[in-house]
């Protein structure tokens, strides 16, 4: 089995670059003014990010703003927006998957890739290196690298220096020079170790773990286990890798809807075959163009069942870009188009030839996956029944998609032949209250009652059917209801309810108050 390797890389200038990147896209003249973002702290502007141009005048992190001003008066300030560079950083990952989908944040300002098994696709572990820091480099980053067996070894490599590769079983010559704060640890033991005469990882590494968990922790011991190749963690990709991938890359990049629309049904071909063969079928999936730029699109279906053929993928995502609000950009062009299975799950074999019941199935499982895929799944919708006699509760909205044999599979109260409905056809999401003139007690309907300032004079009724709420799912005391059906002179039939009983219900001063009326639904 061979050993893991990963890839690390480091972006110090990422909030200044982002700031140069947007000019540059605005138009705005280049400068060679140093730049500086500042934050807040202690009441106080200081730098929190600076340009190599700001490091040679002698500005470091940490510096006050007037300290700053006062050395280069001309210097470009802007403010801090840690949320900016974390949208820069979450699109340099997606940018990353087209290498390893292994890819894990490294805050605050790294990344990590699991390279293991996949630079030979790329001519190696150092040409890998060198294309991706490359075209980083030309997207306006400063970037440095390093490839190593550990992620913490890696991370102290780039820290120093830029394009190491440490061979396996390497790593402790290799951290051995380090200065300890390339660790990346807490800045109290990194002043510590200075303190204690220990400036080099090597000088660490000299003394004995027990000394060294004693004076600083047990979790710094494993750090530096870590980065001298003695133990491994595992990083934490951001997004899980998907079931089944398959790409297509381009030595001259697309840009035209047919040439996409055809490498599209390609790959579905492609990814449909690697499925059969441990017979299973795609539940989500998602297509990811890679732009020359380093802009990543992706775009993602569902499916109700299984997919299985390559032509349903295929009508799924040419629905899916039909109806983008966002038309897919393609710039210069694409380079990169990847078709990747994320979710996946095994295909039940059904006699499809002479059983119209799992045809038609099948249909309204396709209709419902074209409409979601045009509008969006959680637009798509599905009642299920639930076991409560509270009647707002009877139905359950779903999503169709992921609940389409369950709502094949319920059964529903049968309505009782040669009887009007107990429900109404229309019900109110939220019950609208009524006036009543005159009622009999205890449990009679309204005579009169006036709802959106129009007056209805009863004059036939059922009930009432008595409903108590369910006191097991809440703590709130909620009044028992009686429900009535009822006709108005016009023909008009409503469905009405008194929210609690006559001297059920006290006021403040101990009286009995009367319950309330509402209409709750219409009957056809």
């Amino acid at each position: 089995m061979a050993r893991r390797r990963i890839l690390s890389l480091w972006l110090p200038r990422l909030p200044t670059d982002r700031i140069r990147r947007k000019s540059f896209r605005c138009g705005e003249p280049d400068s060679d003014r140093p730049c500086i973002i500042v934050a807040k702290q202690n009441n106080a502007l200081v730098i929190a990010a600076l340009d190599d141009a700001a490091a040679r005048l002698g500005l470091a992190v940490g510096l006050p703003l007037a300290n700053a001003r006062a050395i280069c008066p001309d210097i470009a300030v802007f403010d801090a927006d840690d949320a900016a560079d974390a949208q820069t950083l979450n699109g340099i990952v997606d940018w990353c998957d087209r290498f390893t989908p292994l890819v894990a944040l490294d805050p605050p300002h790294g990344l990590l890739l699991d390279i293991t098994g996949c630079t030979h696709l790329f001519g190696g572990e150092a040409a890998l290196m060198k294309a991706l820091c490359g075209a980083l480099t030309r997207q306006g980053f400063v970037v440095s690298a390093a490839i190593a067996g550990t992620p913490a070894c890696v991370r102290a490599l780039t820290r120093h220096a830029h394009g190491r590769i440490v061979p396996p079983g390497k790593e402790l010559e290799a951290v051995a020079p380090l200065p300890v704060f390339t660790l990346g640890t807490d800045d109290a033991i990194t002043r510590g170790l200075r303190r204690a005469g220990l400036k080099t990882i090597g000088d660490v590494a000299a003394r004995g773990r027990h000394e060294i968990a004693a004076r600083f922790g047990s979790a710094f011991t494993a750090l530096l286990e870590q980065a001298l190749g003695q133990s491994d963690a595992p990083i934490s990709p951001r997004k899980p890798p998907p079931d089944y991938i398959v790409e297509k890359r381009f030595a001259e990049p697309i840009a035209t809807d047919g040439a996409i629309a055809m490498t599209l049904a390609s790959l579905a071909r492609t990814l449909i075959a690697a499925m059969e063969k441990q017979g299973k079928g795609a539940r989500r999936l998602e297509a990811s163009f890679f732009r020359t730029d380093g802009a990543v699109r992706v775009i993602a279906v569902e499916a109700g069942r299984p997919v299985t053929r390559g032509e349903i993928i295929d009508r799924l995502f040419r629905e899916r870009l039909d109806a983008l609000a966002d038309p897919l950009d393609p710039g210069f062009g694409f380079d990169l188009v990847r078709l990747s299975a994320v979710r996946t799950e095994s295909v039940v074999q059904e006699q499809r030839d002479l059983d119209a019941h799992v045809r038609d199935n099948d249909e309204v499982a396709a209709l419902i996956d074209r409409i979601a895929a045009r509008i969006g799944g959680h637009r798509v919708v599905m009642h299920l029944p639930q076991d409560t006699h509270i009647p707002g509760r009877a139905a359950l909205l779903l999503p169709a998609q992921r609940h389409l044999v369950a709502a094949m599979l319920a059964e529903w109260p049968a309505r009782i032949e040669s009887e009007p409905p107990l429900r109404p056809l229309r019900m109110f999401a939220r019950p609208e209250p009524i006036e009543v003139t005159m009622a009999e007690v205890p449990d009679k309907p309204p005579r009169h009652f006036t709802w959106r300032r129009a007056t209805h004079t009863v004059v036939r009724a059922e009930g009432p059917e008595r409903i108590a709420m369910e006191w097991w799912r809440t703590q709130e005391g909620r009044p028992t209801r009686d429900y009535f059906r009822v006709e108005d002179e016009a023909g008009l039939r409503f469905w009405l309810y008194r929210d609690g009983l006559y001297g059920e219900a006290a006021g403040e001063g101990g009286g009995a108050v009367p319950p309330r009326w509402f209409v709750h639904g219409l009957f056809a």
